[in-house]
Formats: C-alpha cells, structure tokens, sequence
C-alpha cells in the first residue's frame, strides 16, 4: 500500500528527514512514534500530498504522491486562481468542482490517524481504538502518528521509531521488546528468621522457570506468596533505542 525510497526532506538548509525508507503493507496498523518535533507530522504530510517538494521516491497505491499536488488538482477543475479564499464564499459550481478533488485526495481504504486518542477520557478512548480495531478488520491500512506507547503496543503490527527526522527502529512492538531480554518472574514467600517471619524475593528469566530449584521446591511446598512476570515496556525500548524519551 505505502512504499518509501531514499525519502529526503527539509524545510530549511538543515537536514531534517533523511534517507528514509520503510513500507506498509495492505491491511497493516503502522505506526509513528516519537516526540514532537521528530517528524511524525511532516511524514504524514507528505504521504497524504501536502509536502510535494521532497527527494525520494514516496508511493501510496501505486502512486506518487508529489503526481497529485493540491496545485495540481485545483488547477485542474480551475480553481487555482481561488486556491486562498474562504470555501464559504465559492458558488455553488465551485464548491462541487473542490469536493469532487477532495474525493481525489480521499482514499477510503487508507487511513491517516494523528493522535486519535489524546485527550480523551478511558471511555471514549476504549471506544476510539476498538473502532480503529473494527476498521483493521474491514482491510483497512491505518498509519498511526503517537506518543502515547501503550496506544501503539495495543493496535500497531509495526512501528517505526523516530527521532530527529531519521528511523532508529522498525518492528513488531512484540519484537522489539523481546529483543531487549526476556521477561522475568518475581516470586515472593515467607521465611522464618527467629521467632519473626520475613518476607523474600527473587527473580528468574521466565524461559527458566522449570530449573529455579527454589521456585520449584516453594511451589511444591505451597509457599509462595505471590508471583508475577515483567518485561520492559515499548516506552522502555523507545529510551533505550533513541536515547530520548517522548515529550
């Protein structure tokens, strides 16, 4: 669905986006992270055709983008001459040239989300990705710009990293999390010192479990007193990968 080459841009003389490259594929969540500034929004806007001066090669369903300019279209339904004023004051044969291009620009089977969740509250945020989720399964690609890294853990099969206009990481959140270590077990039990019971810990890779003799022997003694697993965060691996954290 989406295939980048080679993708340069900036805005001013210094480098911004450089040498980007990466695809999505039909059907796909992708997702952008990174903090403000690292070039999520540029990235979307290049891909939806309102950034046409870049280097590179930027293909959405087969098309380059920079072929389907805002210029181009308004040009071509002879609305360049009115491209800045208000749409509240085209005439009505005006209005129907510009929503016909707006239909051109509009891709149903692709979907740019930016932020989809921010702000809302636990409610309407549970509401907003389970209708993204609805819309993955009706074959829908969706690329996804956030920070929020548990938006992203949850709905994207791949997400890019980025920071400073370049992509540190691209993978699976699974992936990239697993790649960092394993989970681990933390289990706890009761121990007599004295007349005084204290309570001890420990830990163990959880692909280990079957040969923590203590695990093992606490189990068979019905003594342990809680258990749980933990593994780095994809906020944990953003840190890690970029040196950087989101905000």
């Amino acid at each position: 669905m989406i295939a980048v080459n080679n993708l340069f841009f900036s805005y001013t003389q210094n480098p911004f986006i450089q040498d980007m490259s990466f695809s999505v594929s039909k059907g796909e969540i992708f997702g952008f992270l990174g903090p403000s500034g690292a070039g999520k929004s540029t990235l979307q806007k290049i891909l939806l055709g309102m950034i046409t001066d870049y280097q590179g090669s930027v293909m959405v369903n087969r098309t380059e983008c920079k072929h389907r300019s805002i210029d181009q279209l308004l040009q071509m339904v002879g609305l360049e001459n009115d491209a800045d004023k208000r749409v509240a004051n085209y005439s009505k044969g005006m209005k129907a040239r510009l929503n016909f291009i707006k239909a051109l620009l509009h891709d149903p089977s692709l979907l740019f989300l930016d932020e989809p969740t921010s702000g809302l509250d636990p409610t309407n945020n549970r509401m907003m990705k389970d209708m993204i989720l609805e819309e993955k399964k009706r074959g829908k690609t969706i690329l996804l710009t956030t920070h929020n890294m548990q938006d992203a853990a949850e709905l994207c099969d791949r997400v890019a990293f980025i920071v400073n206009g370049q992509i540190f990481a691209l993978d699976s959140p699974h992936n990239l999390i697993m790649s960092k270590g394993a989970a681990k077990v933390t289990y706890a039990w009761l121990e007599k010192e004295g007349a005084t019971l204290r309570e001890k810990t420990a830990s163990c890779p959880i692909d280990r479990i079957s040969k923590d003799e203590s695990l093992q022997k606490l189990i068979a003694e019905n003594r342990i007193t809680s258990i749980h697993s933990s593994e780095p965060t994809l906020n944990d691996i953003f840190v890690e990968v970029t040196g950087r954290t989101l905000v």
